[in-house]
């Protein structure tokens, strides 16, 4: 039996997944995949986007000049355009158009629409226009090149590119929806609207539908120029933690993917699980600014709190799947250190360290988010798990559980003496996290002033230009690890990101930028 999209649009979801369980078969061109997440979904607008969700269902809409394929980040690959030449200096940056290239419309896709797609990001002044900062785009000298040309040195710059937020869309259509490219578009721009019911991309879907509290539909592009779409239609649904899993047990869905690691055994007999390391570092730091806490400023004081630490404890709170980065790049990153190279729990060392500071029974607020989890896990149960390794070794750490709107702005104000927070990555290449140095934005929320740590600024500026991938590695390890050593900040452990999907289908695989390719689901060989 064939299961149609006409049947499909008339019948439960729950009953068409069983028929097509039943029948032993999808049929590949009118087959519908079903996806729960739960939202986190601002936009369709690819150049003012910068959420999970976005990302999920805009990466098959809008393709980029260069992406990444199955779990791996550590390398681009081709996608619009072949991978850039670079000059030594990296500053330099020439990507050749493929000339199959073309949108859903059929129409081409130009030099012009990538100019304007990228000018678009810079002007429209969104959440992720900072990816191009200091970018100028300009034609090649051969027709079909484009030319992107930083102030500094930017050997990330590829990686940045391959964020469905810079997208290529069709200039000719956004232009007549009001769309616009040029400085000022922040308050001319009005393309947002059109681009929430109608995309102009050149990936295997086009957006049917997009509604922020209930689902976005995607539809296949019949005019696709690469390997044809393997569903007629796919659609994203807002969908409680707490019914995902029997949504998928169901058939009322084929993936779920916002499951806490312990819901897992009751469902891997009737779908595949995983439980995987996500890209997010939960992190915790004592503020260096002694105007805000004389206490946490304390170098040896700061070496007795990561001293202190059960880190293996904490990580068993965690819980499986979980995993403890060597310092603040995820493991999944290229430059990121091994577990091995992390603070070590030694109470001896931390009882020394608290003398040697000279604070006789330091008492300091521990500050954590009480409103939401990440991935599952409790902040708070993480924060209670410090204050008694921290009361071992004569620290007393008072706890302050903050919503996470008031903690977010404490955070970013850099009020927080002693906190847990988390960092998910912007693109995944390590320059992303020299933010963490002195005097850089994250620092700054630690209380780190820029010239507190010259050595640590010095491998940052040199690692921040380097080509060579060997040696670029070897300097971020370098990094890292005076990191450890000097910083206000201590990567406790990346939570785990936990799905299940139908064995109607192959199994999928994470990707920590889309969370998983929508492209790539393929239902299961018979």
């Amino acid at each position: 039996m064939i299961i149609t999209r006409r049947m499909l649009g008339v019948l439960p979801l729950a009953m068409a997944a069983a028929m097509a369980s039943t029948a032993g078969v999808w049929a590949q061109e009118t087959a519908t995949l079903v996806v729960d997440t739960a939202f986190q979904l601002k936009t369709a607008d690819p150049a003012r986007e910068f959420e999970p969700t976005a990302n999920l269902v805009l990466h098959p809409v809008y393709e980029t000049l260069v992406t990444f394929t199955g779990t791996d980040l550590t390398k681009v690959v081709p996608s619009l355009s072949a991978l850039p030449v670079v000059t030594p200096d990296a500053k330099s940056f020439t990507f050749a158009l493929n000339p199959a290239a073309k949108f859903s419309d059929g129409s081409p896709v130009t030099v012009d629409d990538v100019i304007f797609s990228l000018n678009r990001v810079k002007n429209v002044k969104g959440s992720p226009s900072f990816l191009l900062d200091g970018v100028t785009i300009a034609k090649g000298a051969k027709d079909g090149e484009i030319v992107l040309t930083t102030e500094a040195p930017d050997p990330g710059l590829p990686f940045k590119l391959a964020n469905p937020a810079v997208g290529i869309v069709n200039a000719k259509v956004v232009k007549a929806n009001q769309g616009s490219a040029d400085e000022g578009a922040d308050k001319t721009d009005r393309a947002d609207s059109f681009l929430a019911t109608t995309s102009a991309g050149s990936g295997p879907y086009v957006l049917e539908k997009f509604d922020m509290a209930a689902e976005v539909v995607l539809k296949k592009n019949d005019a696709y120029w690469g390997e044809k779409p393997k569903y007629d239609q796919i659609v994203v649904r807002n969908v409680e933690t707490s019914a995902q899993q029997m949504n998928v047990m169901r058939g009322d869905s084929q993936i779920a993917l916002d499951l806490r690691p312990d819901q897992l055994d009751a469902i891997k007999d009737a779908a595949y699980t995983i439980s995987v390391p996500s890209a997010d570092v939960v992190f915790m730091f004592t503020n260096a600014n002694a105007e805000v806490s004389s206490v946490a400023a304390n170098p040896d004081f700061q070496t007795a709190v990561r001293l202190a630490i059960d880190y293996d404890g904490i990580l068993n709170i965690a819980g499986e799947g979980a995993v403890r980065p060597g310092s603040i790049i995820p493991t999944m990153f290229a430059g990121s250190l091994p577990t091995s190279e992390g603070p070590k729990r030694d109470v001896e060392g931390a009882k020394a360290a608290l003398a040697k500071s000279g604070i006789k029974d330091p008492t300091i607020e521990l500050t954590y988010v009480s409103d939401i989890t990440k991935n599952g896990v409790s902040f708070a149960d993480v924060a209670a798990k410090m204050q008694a390794d921290l009361k071992e070794v004569g620290i007393t750490a008072t706890l302050k559980p903050s919503p996470v709107s008031t903690f977010l702005d404490d955070y970013r104000a850099g009020t927080l003496p002693f906190t847990i927070v988390w960092w998910g990555p912007d693109f995944p290449d390590p320059s992303d996290y020299l933010l963490f140095g002195p005097g850089e934005k994250v620092g700054l929320r630690a209380g780190w002033k820029a010239g507190s740590s010259p050595e640590i600024t010095e491998i940052a500026k040199k690692a921040a230009v380097e080509i060579d991938q060997t040696t670029r590695t070897k300097l971020y390890d370098e990094w890292q690890k005076k990191l450890n050593a000097e910083g206000p900040f201590t990567g406790l452990f990346q939570p785990a990101f936990s799905m299940a999907s139908s064995k109607t289908l192959e199994p999928v695989e994470y990707n920590a930028m889309w969370t998983i390719d929508l492209t790539a689901i393929s239902p299961a060989k018979k």
